[in-house]
Formats: C-alpha cells, sequence, structure tokens
C-alpha cells in the first residue's frame, strides 16, 4: 500500500490525551496558623505532553470560610508536585483539584480537608496524624520517635520535626494474644529494648478487662527512620502484683478497692498507671507512675510510684511475680503522674495532670526532678490547657542545666471536638483527620 506524504510544510498535528491525576490521599487535616501542615502529594501526566507542561490549581472550594481556592499552594513542575492548604476557619470544605493539559483538555480530583482551630505556640507545633490517642512516646534517634496508643495497640513511628502520618506501623496483638485495646500508656526505653504497659485499670466503665494488664516490651533495631521493631517479650501479672503487696502492707493505697469491677479508674481514689522509667542509674529497677489514685486520695494529696525492683526478669521468665521496693510519694501541687522521663544524666521530667476524665481543662504543669525519693519535684512550667487535648508524654530529656534547653510534649486528642462537629476526634471515620499535636517548649 502506498504511503501518503504529507503535503511539504504541513507538520502532522499533535494529538493530546486527556490528563490523568491521582491523590496520594484524598483526605488531609491542618491547622488555622499552623506551620508545616502535612500536605498531599500530587502525580500528574497527559499523553504526547511533558509533564512539566501541566499546571495543576484548585478550582472550587465547598466552603471558603475553611479554605479557598487561593489558600491552595502546588510546588514542584515535573509529574509529581505537592500540594498544601492555608487553613482559614475551623470545619470542612471539599477542594477540587484541577490538572490543565495542553489541547486545554482537564482532569480533576476532590480532595477533602478538615482544619482545625488556632493554638498557643503554633510555631512550634506539629501534628501527628493517623491517631488522635497518643499517650506515650519513646525517642529512636535522628529525628523520630515511637508513639503509643491508648485507643489501639499499633506502635507508630513518626518524624517529630514533621506534621503527617507515621513512616511505619507495628500491631503486636495477635502475637500478645490480645484482642482488645492494651490501653498502653506509658513507656521507658534500656539499651535497644522498649518497655509497653497498658494502664492496668478498669475501662471506663469500671469493667475489669484482661488485656489492659499486659505489658510487652520491644526490640529496636536501626535508627531514625529505619527503625524496626520486634516483640521480645510481655507479662500480664503486674496489676495483681501490686494488689496483692498494698493489701499485704495495710492496704495503704486501696489498691484493690480501686481495681475492684465496677470502680471507674480516673477516680481520686481508682487504680491506672500512666508513667514508667527507671531509678537512677538502674536497668532493673522501674518507677511505675500513677495517674489514680493520689496519696492520701484527697485534694491536694501526693502523686505516687512504686519501684518495681525485678522489671525486665518480668519478660525473660526468670522472675514469677514482681518485687517492690519503697514506694515514692511526690508533691506535684495535687496533680498526678501522666508521664515520666529520665536521661543519662539522671535528670527526669515529669508530666503532671489531674487524675479526673475531664482532663482538658484541668491544670497541667511540667516538673523537674533527680529520681531520690527524698528530693522535691521542682515546677518548671504551667502547661497550657486552652486548647484542646491532654498533655500525654514526653520522648527524651535534654540536659536541663543547658542554656535554652527544649523539650517535647505530645498531646492525646482522642476526646477532642477538633473539627467543631461535635465528633470526638477518635471517632472520626478517616485516620488523615485524625491527629495529636506535638510542641516543643524552652524549659531552662
Amino acid at each position: 500500500m502506498p504511503v501518503l506524504a504529507l503535503p511539504a510544510g504541513q507538520a502532522a498535528a499533535v494529538t493530546y490525551g486527556t490528563p490523568t491525576i491521582t491523590l496520594s490521599a484524598g483526605y488531609l487535616s491542618g491547622a488555622v496558623g499552623a506551620t508545616g501542615d502535612p500536605t498531599v502529594t500530587v502525580t500528574v501526566a497527559q499523553s504526547g505532553a511533558s509533564a512539566s507542561a501541566l499546571t495543576v490549581a484548585a478550582s472550587a472550594t465547598t466552603r471558603s470560610s475553611v479554605a479557598r481556592t487561593g489558600d491552595v499552594t502546588v510546588t514542584g513542575t515535573g509529574g509529581t508536585r505537592t500540594l498544601a492548604v492555608a487553613a482559614q476557619g475551623v470545619g470542612y470544605t471539599d477542594l477540587t483539584v484541577k490538572v490543565t493539559g495542553l489541547g486545554g483538555k482537564t482532569a480533576t480530583r476532590t480532595l477533602h480537608y478538615a482544619a482545625s482551630p488556632a493554638v498557643q505556640f503554633a510555631a512550634t507545633s506539629r501534628y501527628l496524624t493517623g491517631s488522635s490517642d497518643a499517650s506515650a512516646a519513646v525517642d529512636v534517634g535522628g529525628g523520630f520517635i515511637v508513639v503509643g496508643d491508648d485507643e489501639s495497640n499499633t506502635l507508630r513511628l513518626y518524624d517529630r520535626n514533621t506534621s503527617g502520618a507515621p513512616v511505619r506501623t507495628w500491631d503486636f496483638s495477635a502475637a500478645l494474644g490480645v484482642s482488645k485495646e492494651i490501653d498502653i500508656e506509658a513507656a521507658a526505653r534500656v539499651g535497644n529494648t522498649i518497655y509497653w504497659t497498658g494502664s492496668l485499670g478498669n475501662n471506663k466503665d469500671g469493667v475489669v478487662k484482661p488485656d489492659r494488664h499486659t505489658l510487652f516490651t520491644t526490640t529496636v533495631t536501626g535508627s531514625g527512620a529505619t527503625t524496626q521493631l520486634t516483640l521480645a517479650g510481655s507479662y500480664t501479672g503486674l496489676r495483681d502484683d501490686l494488689i496483692a503487696w498494698d493489701v499485704a502492707n495495710g492496704d495503704r493505697y486501696g489498691f484493690a478497692a480501686g481495681a475492684a469491677d465496677g470502680q471507674a479508674p480516673k477516680q481520686i481514689d481508682g487504680f491506672n498507671v500512666e508513667g514508667l522509667e527507671f531509678a537512677p542509674g538502674s536497668t532493673t529497677t522501674a518507677y511505675v507512675g500513677f495517674r489514680a489514685p493520689l496519696t492520701p486520695a484527697v485534694t491536694g494529696g501526693r502523686a505516687l510510684l512504686v519501684p518495681v525492683t525485678n522489671f525486665p526478669s518480668l519478660f525473660d521468665g526468670s522472675a514469677t511475680s514482681a518485687t517492690f521496693g519503697d514506694p515514692i510519694e511526690l508533691d506535684l501541687g495535687g496533680l498526678s503522674v501522666r508521664d515520666l522521663r529520665r536521661n543519662d544524666l539522671g535528670q527526669y521530667l515529669i508530666v503532671a495532670g489531674s487524675w479526673a476524665a475531664d482532663d482538658n481543662s484541668d491544670p497541667y504543669a511540667l516538673y523537674r526532678w533527680d529520681g531520690r525519693p527524698t528530693s522535691r519535684p521542682v515546677k518548671l512550667l504551667d502547661l497550657p490547657t486552652s486548647d484542646a487535648g491532654a498533655w500525654e508524654a514526653v520522648p527524651d530529656v535534654p540536659n536541663l542545666d543547658a542554656p535554652g534547653a527544649r523539650t517535647q510534649l505530645i498531646t492525646d486528642d482522642g476526646s477532642a471536638d477538633l473539627y467543631g462537629d461535635g465528633t470526638a476526634a477518635k471517632d472520626l471515620t478517616h485516620p488523615e483527620w485524625k491527629k495529636s499535636r506535638t510542641t516543643w517548649f524552652t524549659i531552662s
């Protein structure tokens, strides 16, 4: 068949296909006035055209009071772009993201966006998405932390300096033989071992839930973004050990009554663990810190630590029950232990908060301590309580004597109405909208 030639000087018409556009996530959260909010990756292409010739922008919004089209910024020039949104107000909006290719052809995708209120210290705050219930955190080097959750058994690895989703997750429920939440509330690291503990308390309705009595250990390999965790051991008897010890010592703290079926854990005379750290210079004695009870169990009572003197032996099978040292009672201004962390210099930070369940509005404070039973903690600062969230975790402790020392604290936002619709964050249907907040504080 003869080939028909085009007339001299006439070029073949270029045919462009319909552009394609994909979003790395269909849901995104932000905060009014935030610095470094999470972003979405936009991937675009068009047959017959270079990706650099395509333009990407927001073309519509369903609620401009939350975010306008001009509040959407797209950076990058190739096939992969980065989209960010600057929130104008609290609530939800659907943003239409449009790619325009050559030949005037277009394609769109919808981004479902949610914005939470402005917070104090916005410049040093970041948001850990994927969960709203951060309750314990441990530094793993390279600017990364592993965060525990009191509403699920998932451990999450985050870049502590950047807002966004976890880079890796682990759930050891099946290996631990648990089907309900452990209610992870505290953690401590020694060498390459991280010890994690459930609250040991009843659920909020006072029902005894055995899965919450679980303690377990993970072995850390690698560091930073390459961190890996493997399950190493577990123990479920510490709650019973503590109750038996207290009964044998005259029922001094009322553990048996506070942990009885029908008793809510977040009572001034309840039974609920939220702190764990090792004693000064020790890798065998661990301080177990109580949110409840106070001692005595009255307004203005002291916070309670109980030393477990054979803590690692509970996980390797060399001990069948815990042994205890003399209890430590700390004056935290009527507050209790919400987290406890030590550095290699033997300096401790204590996150102190209320024993009560309505803790988003109750006082919080950060204390310094040297770990000695006879020493009185020193208040460093009162923590802000006007923003949503309960201060729950401190991943590590800087040298508290260094000029300009800063520490990072993390909130549990599970009960917070982040987006003004009456929905608690832990009940949101999309993990991208769930988030906890981290804030850096200067403390020296």
